[in-house]
């Protein structure tokens, strides 16, 4: 087995849709630089927008652009360059699950190209200032420590050998056929080759690159994981095996949830340590 290393980093601009897997990101104390800054709600704010109601989000995808735009593109849509929303355009409240959270509106354009694309009225908001950041659950987090638009905390990682491990439970199953899947249904940020399946169960700190991480808690995963990314269709898999195999309480789990000790850059071929 190969020394531990960083396989790919992924930044997802628009939480729910496609993103990019850039060579290289800069973690900030909240995630990876540009990642979920930009989020779909309902027009009153009171519910986000994910692929959990909407899978044909899976088939949009938001590149980043200079200065925090971000570049939107669908199937049977012309793409759309949206700005940043200008200082001063004020703030409105969002509900992130159990939160809520002040963000400002994106250009009418922006919110009208989304809505005709999903054939449903939604909102585009983008989350500005580091005050507006939401709380990380104290359980797992110190004070002051904040997320962006994440389910909850700021980065997550997979491991290559993990999902080998999960794929052949899957070809083993009643549900075969969908297997084997791709890294893409768990939409990580950071993915590491070279560790033994599972091993990151036991981690609790660790090293990518120049950057240290607390390792806050598993993973669990929703419907989300059944939706094929290139086409938008669901299947069973893989909470099926999930359920069977990796049941963590009330939770099907697929990964690890990580908080940052420091800011810095991190790449692709970067070296990983376990420090704890």
């Amino acid at each position: 087995m190969r020394s531990p290393r960083l396989a790919a980093l992924h930044v997802y601009p628009v939480k729910a849709l496609g993103g990019t897997a850039p060579a290289g990101a800069t973690v900030e104390p909240w995630g990876l630089a540009e990642d979920r800054r930009w989020l779909l709600s309902t027009p009153d704010g009171r519910k986000l927008l994910t692929q959990r109601e909407q899978p044909r989000l899976a088939l949009a995808s938001a590149e980043p652009l200079p200065d925090g735009a971000v570049r939107l593109t669908a199937p049977g849509m012309e793409p759309l360059e949206v700005a940043v929303p200008p200082v001063g355009r004020g703030t409105t409240v969002v509900a992130v699950w159990h939160s809520k959270v002040e963000a400002v509106p994106a250009a009418e354009a922006a919110s009208a190209w989304l809505s005709a694309y999903l054939d449903t009225e939604v909102r585009l908001v983008h989350l500005d200032a580091p005050e507006h950041r939401r709380p990380i659950d104290p359980r797992y987090a110190e004070p002051g420590e904040t997320v962006s638009f994440a389910d909850g905390f700021p980065l997550l990682l997979t491991t290559v050998s993990s999902l080998d491990a999960l794929n052949s439970l899957i070809a083993q199953g009643d549900h075969a056929d969908e297997g084997p899947l791709p890294m893409n249904r768990f939409r990580p940020s950071l993915v590491i080759e070279g560790t033994p399946p599972w091993a990151e169960d036991e981690w609790r700190r660790i090293r990518v690159g120049e950057v240290t991480f607390r390792v806050a808690k598993p993973c669990g995963r929703c419907v989300v994981t059944t939706t094929d990314q290139s086409t938008a269709e669901r299947g069973k898999e893989p909470l099926r095996t999930l359920a069977r195999h990796r049941r963590f309480g009330d939770h099907l789990v697929f990964g690890q949830n990580l908080i940052p000790e420091r800011t810095g850059r991190v790449r692709s071929g970067d070296s990983f340590e376990v420090l704890a």
